[in-house]
């Protein structure tokens, strides 16, 4: 009989710690705060030893997700109606944790989230008779005006980022709505209206009030104004230029004060005065206010609530821009050389109301 003699040796496996499920401290202790403001609800979101947030925002089979360090996130909703809120609180994106809650918004009351409170003017002065008008009564926009398309030359020359439609102005409930949005159309990343009088309704002289409450955020630029009737031979600022009313927008000051500014042609340069109006508290999306001048031969005078804030003497020669007749024109911009762009805290869609203008002479 043979023998064998058979050696076994041992399999020797690598024996390495384990690394790559290190272990997940979830956050704790959620809470959430839902403030509602109209159409616009902004969530606020904390947990402890969290990393990060995510808000999701739901609406019929679309839904909104805003990520944050900070917890707060921020929505505007387009129509009444029970909404979900879903908010997370991370360690990393897949590990975290969450609570629902819902919230109930109500747009019965204007056009979309309109004001519903502010200053208003009477129909009538002294001395004056009312010569034309429009209260927005309706659900189009009147023949009195036109608009203007596109994204104009260089932004319709202060680089603006919009590029206007005839969908942004909306008419309901006795006031015009002028949304501004992101949306891509050509080569532009957001949407707008701007209307006006060309060729239709133009005036010299008078009083001019407009009621309007005002969109805000960064790189939001509404504006209510005229230019003169000869722009189209005479160019600009030859034609001459008459803001009513401008605001550029952002937290805190900028949401809260508007400019009256008048714009000429002084021998070859471009000439211009204006001065501004700032609330004491809020800013002017909060209700409506009443943007007005009183224009005559002697001076522009640019009133906020029949509180006078700026005038200019335009009897000088160099000043005979502002003895003609002018249009009005209405636009919300996007961006553009003043403002500068929107950034993360901008909240879209943004709006313009106007409850009426009149023109008094």
């Amino acid at each position: 009989m043979k023998l064998y003699l058979i050696v076994v040796f041992p399999l020797l496996l690598s024996c390495k710690k384990n690394n790559d499920n290190p272990v997940i401290t979830l956050p704790t202790n959620l809470t959430t705060e839902i403030i509602v403001n109209a159409s616009m609800v902004s969530a606020h979101v904390q947990a402890v030893n969290a990393n990060f947030y995510t808000v999701t925002f739901y609406q019929g089979s679309d839904s909104t997700v805003v990520e944050s360090t900070d917890g707060i996130a921020n929505h505007t909703y387009t129509a009444s109606g029970t909404y979900i809120i879903r908010s997370k609180a991370h360690t990393t994106y897949e590990d975290f944790i969450q609570k629902i809650d819902t919230v109930i918004i109500n747009l019965a009351q204007g056009t979309g989230s309109a004001p519903v409170s502010g200053y208003t003017t009477p129909m009538s002065y002294a001395g004056y008779t009312l010569v034309w008008n429009d209260e927005f009564d309706g659900t189009i926009l009147s023949s009195d005006w036109v608009y203007d398309i596109g994204s104009g030359s260089g932004g319709w020359g202060n680089n603006e980022l919009q590029y206007y439609t005839n969908q942004n102005a909306i008419v309901s409930n006795g006031i015009l709505e002028i949304k501004a949005k992101v949306e891509t159309i050509n080569t532009q990343q957001y949407s707008s209206s701007r209307i006006k009088t060309q060729s239709i309704n133009s005036w010299k002289y008078g009083r001019i009030d407009v009621r309007a409450a005002l969109p805000k955020g960064k790189g939001i630029w509404p504006a209510l104004w005229m230019l003169g009737d000869n722009i189209t031979t005479a160019g600009w600022p030859n034609c001459g230029e008459i803001d009513i009313m401008e605001m550029i927008g952002g937290a805190g000051y900028n949401d809260k004060t508007i400019y009256g500014t008048a714009h000429w042609d002084d021998n070859g340069t471009h000439a211009q005065f204006g001065d501004n109006y700032s609330l004491l508290s809020g800013d002017f999306s909060d209700e409506f206010h009443v943007f007005s001048i009183i224009w005559d031969a002697n001076s522009i005078k640019w009133l906020v609530d029949d509180v006078q804030y700026n005038i200019l003497d335009i009897t000088p020669a160099q000043l005979s821009e502002f003895q003609q007749n002018f249009f009005l024109i209405f636009n919300v911009a996007v961006g553009g050389n003043w403002p500068g762009s929107p950034d993360g805290t901008t909240i879209f869609p943004q709006s313009m109301y106007v409850d009426y203008v009149r023109v008094f002479q």
